[in-house]
């Protein structure tokens, strides 16, 4: 950018090198509020209102992925909306993340902005897509595959549908059960989702239940 830019353009990449992204971030307006990435030289930063829709999605899928998790005694730390950031380089802040087995006690409380060149990167991360979805599938796949994640979800909010990928540097793939977390059915949350559409969410969760527990 030649110069600093006062009013940011909402979901859209913008060239800028990484200190011009730090200054925009800190400004008041930003600082607290939306959500911002930064990426081969590129930020963005969503500042759309979070809509019903997205936020019922959100609380479902955090559910039912923790359930999982409890009851199979698998070591975790999941954090919402967390920002992680390799100075230079590159930020995220995934809807969801989670750290796994030796690494979900590997960031001490305390912690604000998870520093990258000292702390372990996400296992899983999640997005969830609504306004945002086509960029959660592109470019948003391959900063999550330059960061090393092993697992990636994109939520389709409007078609009820799981995008799920296991993660490898030029060798990312479609799955449909979870590879961090074996035994996961993702068509099983996808279906999940689509009940919420016919029921209200204590309903649905307690079909899902129903079905993991036979």
């Amino acid at each position: 950018m030649n110069q600093l830019q006062t009013e940011i353009l909402n979901n859209v990449w913008i060239a800028a090198t990484w200190q011009e992204y730090i200054t925009i971030i800190d400004q008041p307006q930003y600082e607290e509020k939306g959500k911002s990435y930064y990426f081969d030289g590129h930020y963005r930063i969503q500042m759309t209102p979070i809509g019903s829709d997205h936020s019922c999605d959100h609380y479902v899928i955090l559910f039912a992925v923790g359930y999982f998790l409890a009851t199979n005694n698998i070591k975790a730390t999941v954090r919402d909306n967390c920002t992680y950031r390799k100075a230079g380089v590159l930020e995220v802040q995934p809807d969801i993340s989670y750290h796994l087995g030796d690494n979900a006690d590997a960031i001490p409380y305390d912690t604000g902005i998870v520093d990258l060149n000292i702390y372990p990167v996400p296992d899983f991360v999640i997005e969830i897509g609504s306004t945002s979805f086509k960029d959660d599938i592109t470019k948003k796949c391959l900063m999550y595959e330059q960061l090393q994640v092993k697992e990636y979800w994109v939520i389709d909010v409007k078609k009820s549908d799981i995008i799920a990928f296991k993660i490898e540097t030029g060798n990312t793939q479609r799955i449909t059960q979870s590879i961090v977390l074996p035994g996961l059915s993702i068509p099983l949350l996808k279906e999940l989702l689509q009940k919420t559409r016919q029921m209200n969410q204590s309903q649905a969760i307690s079909w899902y239940l129903q079905q993991i527990t036979q």
